[in-house]
Parts: C-alpha cells; sequence; structure tokens
C-alpha cells in the first residue's frame, strides 16, 4: 500500500470526533489557567494532541477552530490569534511524524521549538492589538523592563511572549505526549491505519 504525504487531508469520522474534543480540552485549560491565575495560557492541549494523532491539518483545524470559538465567547480579539494556533497545529504534527514523540525528552524539545513558532507568529499581533503586551503579569514587567533601557519594542514584544510560552508550551506538550501514550492502542489505529505517511526529503 501507498504510504500517503504528510500533507494527506481525510475527514474521517475518527477525525470529526476529535476535532470537538480538541477543542473542548483547549476550552478547559484555558478556563482552568484563568481561574487559577496560573502565568500560563493552557490552551493548546487539545491542538497538540489532535495534531499528535491525526496530523498537521488536523491539529491546525482544531486549532483554528478554537480560536473561532473564543472570538465568539469570550474576546473578538481571539480570531486573529487563530493564526498562532494554526501553526502550532502545523509544527506539532509535522514534527510529530518526524520521531518528536518518541521520548519525552524529545517531547520536551518540541515543546521549546512550538514556544518559539508561537512567539514568532503572535509578536506582530501583539504589536498590532496591544502595543506589543500580552497581558500576562510577567511577560509583561519584562516588557516594561526592556522597554526602559533600550525601546526596542519588537525585542521586548517579542521576550515578552516567548517567557510565557516556554514554559507553557513545554508543559502543555507533555501534557498532550503523555495523554498520546496513555490512549489505547486499538485507539491510536484508528488514526495511523489512515496517516502513514513518507519521510520529507
Amino acid at each position: 500500500m501507498k504510504k500517503k504525504s504528510i500533507w494527506s487531508f481525510n475527514l474521517s469520522t475518527a477525525s470529526l470526533v476529535l476535532i470537538p474534543a480538541a477543542v473542548g480540552i483547549n476550552y478547559i485549560g484555558k478556563m482552568f489557567a484563568q481561574l487559577l491565575r496560573l502565568p500560563l495560557w493552557l490552551d493548546s492541549i487539545g491542538t497538540i494532541l489532535a495534531s499528535f494523532l491525526a496530523g498537521p491539518i488536523i491539529g491546525a483545524l482544531a486549532g483554528l477552530i478554537n480560536n473561532v470559538i473564543y472570538g465568539l465567547t469570550m474576546d473578538p480579539v481571539s480570531f486573529i490569534y487563530g493564526l498562532t494556533s494554526v501553526a502550532i497545529g502545523l509544527v506539532a504534527g509535522i514534527l510529530a511524524r518526524k520521531g518528536f514523540i518518541a521520548s519525552w525528552v524529545k517531547a520536551a524539545i518540541l515543546g521549546v521549538i512550538i514556544a518559539l513558532t508561537s512567539a514568532v507568529v503572535s509578536t506582530p499581533i501583539n504589536i498590532g492589538f496591544y502595543g506589543g503586551q500580552t497581558g500576562n503579569l510577567w511577560g509583561d514587567a519584562l516588557f516594561a523592563a526592556i522597554m526602559a533601557g533600550t525601546k526596542a519594542v519588537w525585542l521586548a514584544s517579542f521576550l515578552d511572549e516567548f517567557v510565557v510560552d516556554l514554559p507553557d508550551k513545554i508543559i502543555v506538550t507533555l501534557i498532550s505526549y503523555v495523554l498520546y501514550k496513555s490512549l489505547p492502542k486499538n485507539l491510536l489505529q484508528l488514526y495511523s491505519a489512515k496517516s502513514e505517511i513518507e519521510e520529507l526529503k
């Protein structure tokens, strides 16, 4: 049987069930972080888990739909941050297929890469809508310190985002990794049977 490309897109029943489940996990994570006033987002566990299971396209879709729901129910600016969620889903799905979920160490490295991706995509959005800040106490304190010394808004904004994204994305990636590894094999086979890929050359 010919293996499918990493970009194969198949909205199977399993994938259709996975997308709303991923959105629900994201929503619960975000509410949990806000309720406990954690210096984290915790809003991409479902996106990353969906990417691990069904590939980058399904993960990106789950992330995008997640932000649309946030935009409709919590904050309209969440719509534009759908770009960040799409990027997270794509990177997580591609690198998962490249072996970055073979061990918890590789999963942690994947978390760092996802954090960099998130910060790069979010920085211009933060500058455009919030003057470069994130609304996170720790990150914005760093932003203020850098701006007081250098006035380098792009650097300050990137570090503001990254200082929060780094622990957040490592934690959510490791949580997603643990959830993925704990799933029963017969459930994983629902996705692997449809998601065989060839290595990108």
